[in-house]
């Protein structure tokens, strides 16, 4: 549950939970979320402008006109939350091509985790991972967790452009690009699925907090000629 619930500017509540990261606790971050999200769209509470999840924590921006600290601070401390997380996750599988072209890091992995490429692929695909949270950029999955052997940090120096569809691990988490964008991730490979769709008004967004994601390698053929 919350450990702590701090001021955050002159507008926001700041939802400690703990400073562990792992599903339980990510489950409670989302069960609030959930609960406050459907009692502000039934005018329950009024005032909150935004909610942002993280791994481990929640900010609730208000309107300062409408309500304040003092108000959402109590709202929050008596909400009884129900177990609404697990409601609508979905386990989704997501293809990845390894080829060099694809796989921009894994000299740099190799050397640092002192495995071969494919003992580092075995490792990573043997896993279902939890999608923590998305963000950074639109609809980015951060994903955990990755087998402890191959964890490593991130780029010394960032890429200035990672190309939309990669995926990288960094520490315990792996994530996909959904976009074109900086990043620091080590890039182990590529996904011709689209995970994010702006069409998609209702659910832009593939894979969403809660959800389990399997990954299995596929040929630069399959790549090339995947279609949804």
């Amino acid at each position: 549950m919350i450990k702590n619930i701090l001021n955050l500017g002159d507008a926001a509540a700041y939802c400690d939970f703990g400073s562990e990261v792992n599903e339980t606790i990510n489950n409670n971050v989302i069960n609030y979320f959930n609960q406050i999200s459907e009692l502000t769209k039934n005018e329950k509470i009024e005032g909150i402008t935004n909610l942002t999840p993280s791994y481990n924590k929640l900010i609730i921006s208000y309107d300062l006109t409408v309500t304040n600290f003092k108000k959402i601070k109590s709202i929050i401390e008596n909400l009884e939350v129900k177990e609404t997380f697990k409601k609508n996750n979905k386990e989704i599988k997501i293809p990845i091509c390894c080829t060099e072209d694809f796989s921009l890091d894994f000299d740099r992995l190799t050397r640092k985790l002192k495995l071969n490429k494919d003992k580092i692929l075995e490792l990573y695909l043997d896993k279902e991972y939890f999608c923590y949270m998305t963000g950074f950029i639109a609809g980015m999955p951060f994903l955990g967790d990755t087998d402890k052997n191959i964890r490593c940090e991130r780029l010394e120096t960032p890429r200035v452009r990672v190309p939309k569809g990669s995926i990288g691990i960094t520490e315990q988490f792996a994530n996909i690009y959904t976009f074109e964008s900086p990043g620091g991730w080590n890039i182990i490979g590529n996904t011709p699925k689209r995970i994010f769709e702006i069409k998609n008004l209702n659910q832009p967004a593939l894979i969403n907090p809660g959800d389990k994601v399997k990954f299995y390698q596929i040929t630069k053929d399959e790549y090339l000629n995947w279609n949804e």
